[in-house]
């Protein structure tokens, strides 16, 4: 006897953001030259066939060029994401996404949400116009990913690798290839349609910040601030003294090896602290993570890199 619990149909959504997958250029051989964000995801998901028993919802949350990813459309990205997933009949969510700033949505709907089912971001490195576009094998990848039965958690897929949410990585500039999950390790790969997963699907951060979800704007501002050879602390300054409308209430230092800052600009960054800004160490290295000192007169986010420490700083200073 059929589990009248169970829904008769298992619908993924794929919610479309724009970015290379959905980008457009004026010959087929153009792989760089291309605008982003002009085919809706609609359009995107012609000739994919769904893994049997599933049905493909599409929707467009946003359509722009990542680089240019904004507060709002993370927030209406999490809320579409929370109101698809609470459906019994949605196994899944699948996000297409450009590649410049994945790793920062990723983990902001990792620090959000807190999904028992997947939410799977994908993306390509050539535009849906190129002679060998990657994009459409990515979004079937993703989708076989969303349709697994015990997937749960944010990650994402691309050439064929999938990584946890907290742990992606853009690692090179025009390979299919581009994406790395750090010492971590990807958690699996799809091969022909199957998941052959290698480690447990990401677990649910210890609290999420569900303000993020509703708070108006504008969010509260970080930046990040590059500690090198030769630095000063005329930046920090610059940033204290300026006295805009929206002031400046965390500072992530993007630090050399194991949470190291230049002197200058730890002078600057100490005087940041005093005059109460939010200021938190992150490794400029791919790899590893900062081992704190007893005596570190600055927080440091351990294996976070700066932009997912900023973000993880301003969840943190807007649940204040």
């Amino acid at each position: 006897m059929a589990n009248s619990h169970l829904p008769e149909v298992r619908r993924v959504v794929v919610l479309g953001t724009g970015g290379t997958i959905a980008g457009k250029a004026s010959s087929s051989g153009d792989n760089i030259g291309y605008t982003a964000g002009q085919v809706d995801v609609a359009d995107l998901l012609g000739g994919i066939e769904a893994p049997g028993g599933i049905e493909l919802i599409a929707e467009q949350v946003a359509q722009v060029d990542s680089k240019d990813m904004a507060f709002d459309i993370w927030q209406k990205l999490a809320q579409r994401c929370e109101h698809w997933l609470a459906r019994p009949d949605v196994a899944g969510v699948v996000i297409t996404h450009g590649t410049d700033t994945l790793e920062e949505t990723a983990f902001f709907l990792h620090s959000v949400l807190a999904p028992a089912k997947p939410v799977v971001l994908t993306c390509a490195m050539r535009p849906a116009t190129a002679l060998s576009p990657d994009g459409p094998q990515n979004v079937r990848d993703a989708i076989a990913v969303a349709a697994t039965a015990d997937a749960q958690g944010v990650t994402a897929v691309c050439a064929g690798t999938i990584h946890g949410g907290l742990d992606v990585q853009k690692v090179h500039t025009y390979r299919l290839d581009a994406f790395a999950s750090g010492d971590a390790g990807p958690i699996g790969y799809v091969e022909e349609g199957a998941v052959r997963r290698l480690r447990a699907w990401p677990a649910a951060p210890s609290s999420q910040s569900s303000k993020a979800l509703s708070a108006p704007g504008p969010w509260p501002r970080v930046e990040i601030v590059m500690s090198h050879a030769g630095a000063s602390g005329a930046i920090i300054d610059a940033l204290l003294r300026e006295g805009a409308e929206e002031p400046v209430r965390g500072l992530v230092l993007a630090t050399t090896g194991n949470g190291t800052v230049h002197h200058a600009l730890e002078v600057a960054a100490l005087k940041a602290q005093d005059a109460g800004i939010a200021v938190l160490r992150a490794t400029r290295c791919s790899s590893g993570r900062i081992l704190p000192k007893p005596d570190d007169p600055l927080r440091d986010a351990g294996a976070l890199t700066p932009v997912k420490a900023r973000i993880a700083l301003m969840l943190e200073l807007l649940g204040k």
